[in-house]
């Protein structure tokens, strides 16, 4: 039976990050089951990985034209794996699919996380004296366990992330085989082509859905977030609540918006619908002496689009509480109930790159990725934040707290839609009057790269000194000089908060 995903997307690294693929050239029994261990321990709860058989990679990139598996060996590779699979202990067995690419036969292997962990495998399976050991991943390569790692292995046992637990309120007859089609429709997946000649029962035990003996089967809770028209029944309070205040926060007047619930899928695309048809606006400014204009958004729709699928995918589901979104006329706030892995230091989140080491719903976010409705692990801030420099927004603000209870994401609107803000259009008239009027305040050496900063200034009112450094390839610290000067020599004042505030440029 086929495996829930495209091949094609497998192999662009489209739905499934690049360290979660391994690819082997040829039949190599000993290193491939070795990483079918590491796989299959998911030392970091990211959803297991795949191993693809026939195919030559470079830095991580499947060479085309693939190579492909002779069809004799076909059935010899999967008479072995039978056997291999019952040296692993405790037992497991990958799901195995012969897929063609390029006209050549290959072999994909998929390996959810392991249930019975921790897994270990001889180091050499083919080997007459067997030694067993554990194995993990680190980065895209499969390693021996050391003596803390194994510790940690084993007080995972009997940790399964919630999302990837049987429920036992639950059965087959609450899923519903419509949403289930129409998912594997929309990825593509060739197990669509199965769905009307098999049984609910087996399209789920083949997607990983199901736990229990078969005469009595119950439903992963990662099915029920995903394939039930009401999860709310298994999940209290798994909605969305948006809440606007015209006002602002400190006036009491708001206005509640219906709640919206169902499947998570259906909850993203919904409350991105209502944001986008009442919250988003989009101004349009010509630029003196350049033919293209600029499109600017009150909040960039990626943004918004990674904070809300974030918060969906990342919530703690055993909390009764919703997401909640606040719309202010100056900001939006997205809380979500549950925080991130105490392995992310609380500072990480002004960076770029965060790593956390442990995932609350990694099947979850599987689903979410092959809908394309939420980034690659470990990108959502970083997408959050490339969007809102690219509409020269200001920095978003992300906060949690000790305890990881919450984490809540603000996005500050864009300067040109403030009430009271005072922002000349034309940028060609304010950098000649600027010219003119500050040419004789700066030795010459300095006068170009700072005019080049008010540019950007007068371009990005909301930009920070660090990102108008990024725009301009100095350093923040250079850029900070210039904003110095700049207020100092009365050009500039800064209007608002630091966070969410923004430049106003001073014309006499």
């Amino acid at each position: 039976m086929p495996l829930p995903i495209n091949i094609e997307n497998l192999l662009s690294g489209r739905t499934v990050e690049s360290e979660r693929i391994e690819y082997k050239e040829g039949w190599n029994p000993a290193a491939i089951y070795r990483s079918i261990c590491a796989i299959a321990n998911d030392f970091s709860n990211i959803g297991g990985g795949y191993i693809i058989i026939g195919i030559k990679a470079k830095d991580g990139i499947p060479e085309r034209p693939i190579k492909g598996i002779p069809d004799n060996q076909l059935d010899s590779i999967q008479q072995q794996m039978i056997g291999f699979n019952n040296l692993i202990r405790p037992v497991y067995h990958p799901k195995l699919e012969i897929e063609v690419v390029d006209g050549k036969r290959i072999i994909v292997l998929w390996i959810p996380g392991g249930s019975n962990r921790p897994y270990e495998v001889p180091e050499d399976i083919t080997a007459n004296k067997k030694e067993f050991f554990y194995y993990i991943r680190k980065y895209a390569s499969s390693i021996k366990a050391g003596k803390q790692e194994r510790e940690e292995l084993i007080s995972l046992a009997n940790h399964i992330p919630f999302d990837d637990r049987a429920n036992t309120d639950a059965s087959l007859n609450d899923i519903s085989f419509t949403l289930l089609k129409d998912h594997l429709r929309l990825t593509k997946s060739r197990l669509h082509d199965w769905v009307e000649t098999r049984p609910k029962a087996d399209i789920m035990e083949q997607m990983e859905l199901l736990s229990g003996p078969p005469e009595q089967f119950f439903p992963r809770n990662a099915a029920l977030m995903m394939f039930t028209e009401k999860p709310e029944r298994f999940f209290p309070y798994s909605r969305v609540e948006i809440v606007y205040f015209p006002k602002g926060a400190e006036d009491p007047e708001f206005i509640e918006i219906p709640a919206i619930s169902g499947p998570v899928p259906f909850m993203i695309k919904e409350t991105l619908s209502y944001l986008r048809t009442h919250v988003l606006e989009e101004k349009i400014r010509k630029v003196e002496n350049q033919p293209e204009s600029i499109r600017i958004w009150n909040y960039p729709y990626a943004a918004l689009e990674e904070a809300v699928a974030n918060a969906l995918y990342h919530r703690d589901y055993q909390l009764r509480e919703p997401v909640e979104i606040r719309v202010y006329p100056d900001s939006i706030t997205i809380l979500n109930y549950g925080g991130p892995d105490r392995s992310i230091k609380l500072g990480a989140f002004n960076k770029d790159i965060i790593k956390p080491r442990r995932y609350r719903n990694r099947r979850l976010g599987d689903f979410l990725k092959v809908l394309d409705l939420t980034e690659g692990r470990a990108t959502g801030i970083p997408t959050i934040r490339k969007s809102l420099i690219e509409n020269g927004s200001p920095e978003a603000y992300f906060e949690t707290d000790e305890e990881r209870s919450f984490f809540e994401t603000t996005l500050f609107v864009h300067a040109f839609f403030k009430n009271d803000k005072k922002v000349t259009e034309n940028f060609g008239t304010i950098s000649e009057q600027f010219r003119n009027k500050f040419r004789n305040k700066f030795r010459n050496k300095f006068r170009k790269s700072i005019l080049e900063t008010l540019e950007i200034i007068v371009q990005y009112p909301g930009f920070t000194a660090e990102q108008i450094a990024v725009k301009t390839n100095r350093t923040s610290r250079t850029i900070e000089n210039h904003i110095s000067r700049l207020r100092n020599g009365g050009a500039i004042i800064r209007r608002g908060a630091n966070k969410g505030g923004y430049w106003e440029i001073v014309i006499d």
